[in-house]
């Protein structure tokens, strides 16, 4: 972070820090070394920064504020600018600090900006020196002189108005984390320490000589630095502060905190105002007397709080996006480090290699080995170099993210709304250009570890002067990896999701899918294709499956990967499916609730299916008007869907009214049975695969011996209905432990 925190011109931490109008920050010192002074009638503004306010009038000749006792009549108006407002008040050297005379080479009474090499960040610093003897007055009619500042980063001018460089806004936001990061890191350094003991450790220093540089415990003070002779008039001055000494440390009283021990900011216009509103046609905080005197009266003006809140919700936003692009730039920096030990590795691997294949072929081999061999180095140097380049480039790009990262963590952290947004709207398009510059492809290896050489030493002796690497077209695929945190199951069906390894750059044309029968039994093939996702329906409740995949493509079928191992759910969760019910049925109640618009029976099913198991499940009347005949089962896929269940030879069905039921199959009515239906009554159906018979319940109570018995198959839950009746479907329930006994028929 700590090159967030420093100055462009001056390359050291801010010191008393001001905004300019493009969103920069520059200190004020040095503010005042780049700014110059141009006639009116040579400035050339670019279209986007105007003038903040008219200029001063020019001083007479003779008589500026920087003419000193002995200024000559050129040291007026053509050779001082007012910079800061303290410069226009008072007319002696007092203010001289906040005044400038700054002339081109040709003295022509203005300066430019020229990037140099020689000062810091490419800044020409123009000193404060006064004008040259006998240099000319400005020429009549050339107009007053005015002064602008050119940003050191994006070389943007701004002109001055008549209180110069006052009139740009104090970055107190930037003032508070810099001072907090200078006690930082005074409370983190070590107490100074003598440099001239010969004790282990040295002993803690008493004073540094400033001439000499060195840092004297008491003892070596009097032995090697007497105040007496040549080292009488070195000035000796307290050691560096250290946690604890005056100055030196968050408890040393070295200026106040980032908490509320801070003064309000007051308006810049108006002093004794405190910021209350935000106008955010000028993007600055503004007081009520700003709004009373109309200047902002006409301007969109929000409350000082809420835009505070939006800016700094804006900028987390947009640092959530950088933070991410900075884990993954961590880990593929590991990942980069592993592919140099990999390329090391494999290297060394096939330099081994070649070496034995080369040593069989005795003398006759020795010439070819060497040519062979460095070729093999010069393409295990040339990936080492890519590696290493991209490290650099990126651990170049993390530090700059991370450093921008940690400098708005800590302006997120102030509670100065107005200092806040201040800089709020630089810093968000700031943090979204970082999160720019990671572009699509940075993140990944330009080199594989793997070199794809190999050796063919079957060619007779004569050919071994044409003896060379063949490159191997197509390898079959690595093992592919299962990603068990996106595999999982849901009733009877598994998800299974797989993929390649990383830095694998055999091609893949598709993979092969293998699940056993759950009961332990062989593997059989499920899918085959390119996805890497594949959910199987239709397996049996409560069993365990095995499942592996392999890939393959022209050259062969790869190894299989992991066996993962995958549970069915023990009972069964399913709604009624609208997919392959009739059109009359109306669902509603996230599908769990059923009734019909026609007074004729019609069938829906359940989105599950069973095969083998145990399974139950209720189904709850909710309406029950004129006596219908609802129907209770299972059916087949294909069932007939516009008559009673249990009508054709696809469907099993108790069929009830208000007083007793029957079982149906195939149109044939068998089993009546005392006990109806009625509003609020219970339905229940138990389906027994394992013994292959189905029983059905009414409000609890066993309705007869098993209705049908040797069922074999798939079966879906059915129901059949008219819109005299309206039922809730219950499932995921336990089967039934102790059931009634049923009442005997009456015939």
């Amino acid at each position: 972070m700590e090159e967030e925190l420093k100055c462009p011109v001056c390359g050291s931490l801010f010191r008393e820090p001001i905004i300019l109008p493009c969103s920069h920050n520059v200190c004020l010192p040095c503010a005042r070394t780049i700014a110059v002074q141009t006639p009116e009638s040579e400035q050339h503004l670019p279209p986007l920064l105007h003038s903040r306010g008219p200029a001063p009038p020019a001083a007479a000749p003779g008589a500026g504020p920087g003419a000193g006792p002995g200024a000559g009549p050129g040291a007026g108006a053509g050779s001082a600018a007012c910079l800061d407002s303290e410069s226009t008040a008072g007319g002696g050297g007092g203010d001289h600090a906040d005044k400038l005379s700054l002339h081109s080479e040709t003295d022509s009474g203005y300066g430019s900006y020229t990037p140099s090499l020689k000062s810091p960040n490419g800044v020409r610093v123009l000193p404060l020196v006064p004008a040259p003897p006998g240099a000319a007055a400005a020429p009549r009619g050339a107009g007053p002189a005015s002064s602008s500042l050119t940003c050191p980063q994006c070389h943007r001018s701004a002109s001055l108005d008549h209180r110069g460089l006052r009139g740009f806004q104090r970055n107190r936001l930037l003032e508070a984390i810099v001072q907090r990061y200078q006690q930082g890191r005074a409370a983190a350094a070590p107490a100074a320490k003598c440099q001239l003991c010969d004790r282990s450790p040295p002993e803690p220093a008493a004073v540094l000589c400033e001439q000499c540089e060195v840092l004297y415990c008491a003892a070596c003070q009097l032995r090697c630095h007497p105040a007496r002779g040549p080292f009488a008039k070195h000035r000796l001055a307290p050691p560096p502060a250290h946690p604890g000494a005056p100055g030196g440390g968050p408890d040393g009283g070295g200026g106040k905190g980032a908490g509320g021990g801070r003064k309000l900011p007051t308006c810049a216009e108006h002093d004794l105002e405190n910021y209350s509103m935000y106008c955010v046609s000028c993007r600055s905080p503004v007081c009520y007397q700003c709004l009373e005197e109309g200047k902002h009266s006409k301007h969109d003006v929000k409350a000082l709080g809420a835009m505070w809140k939006q800016h700094k919700a804006q900028l987390s936003q947009a640092l959530n996006g950088v933070s991410d692009k900075a884990k993954e730039a961590k880990e593929f920096l590991v990942q980069l480090k592993n592919l140099l030990q990999q390329i090391q590795e494999n290297g060394l691997d096939y330099e081994a290699c070649l070496v034995a294949q080369c040593d069989a072929l005795v003398d006759a081999l020795t010439r070819q080995k060497a040519k062979l061999l460095t070729k093999v180095t010069k393409e295990r140097e040339h990936k080492l170099k890519v590696v290493w380049d991209q490290i650099n480039h990126c651990t170049l790009k993390l530090r700059q993210s991370t450093g921008l990262m940690e400098y708005c963590l800590e302006v997120i952290k102030e509670n100065d709304p107005s200092g806040f947004l201040q800089i709020s709207d630089a810093l968000i398009k700031r943090v979204q250009v970082s999160q720019e510059q990671w572009v699509k492809g940075a993140l990944e290896p330009k080199v594989s570890a793997e070199f794809d050489l190999t050796l063919d030493s079957e060619p007779l002796l004569q050919s071994i002067h044409q003896l060379d690497f063949i490159q191997m077209k197509c390898r079959v695929p690595p093992v592919p990896l299962l990603q068990l945190e996106k595999c999982c199951t849901r009733n009877n069906s598994v998800t299974l999701a797989w993929r390649m390894p990383p830095l694998s750059h055999n091609p893949v044309e598709g993979y092969i899918l293998e699940l056993d029968d759950g009961d332990g039994g062989q593997f059989r093939e499920v899918y085959v294709g390119k996805e890497t996702l594949c959910t199987i329906d239709g397996l049996h409740f409560n069993s365990t499956y095995n499942a592996r995949v392999k890939a393959f493509n022209s050259s062969g079928i790869g190894p299989y990967s992991k066996t993962v191992i995958l549970q069915t759910s023990d009972v069964a969760w399913f709604t009624f499916d609208p997919s392959s019910a009739h059109r009359d049925i109306v669902l509603s109640n996230d599908n769990q609730t059923a009734t019909c618009n026609s007074y004729d029976d019609r069938v829906v099913l359940g989105t599950a299916a069973f095969s083998k198991g145990v399974h139950y499940w209720e189904l709850h009347v909710d309406r029950y008007d004129n006596h219908p005949d609802p129907a209770f089962g299972i059916a087949r896929i294909n069932v007939v869907k516009d008559m009673m269940l249990g009508k054709d030879d696809k469907a099993w069905a108790m069929y009830v009214d208000n007083n007793r039921s029957w079982f149906m199959h195939c149109n044939s009515h068998t089993n009546r049975t005392e006990g109806g239906v009625s509003k609020g009554a219970t339905v229940g159906v138990l389906l027994d695969l394992n013994k292959h018979n189905l029983t059905f319940y009414i409000n609890g109570q066993q309705q007869g011996p098993p209705a049908f018995e040797n069922i074999e198959g798939v079966f879906m839950p059915a129901l059949s209905l008219n819109r005299n009746v309206q039922v809730t479907l219950h499932t995921g329930l336990e089967v039934p432990q102790s059931v009634k006994q049923p009442k005997l028929p009456n015939n």
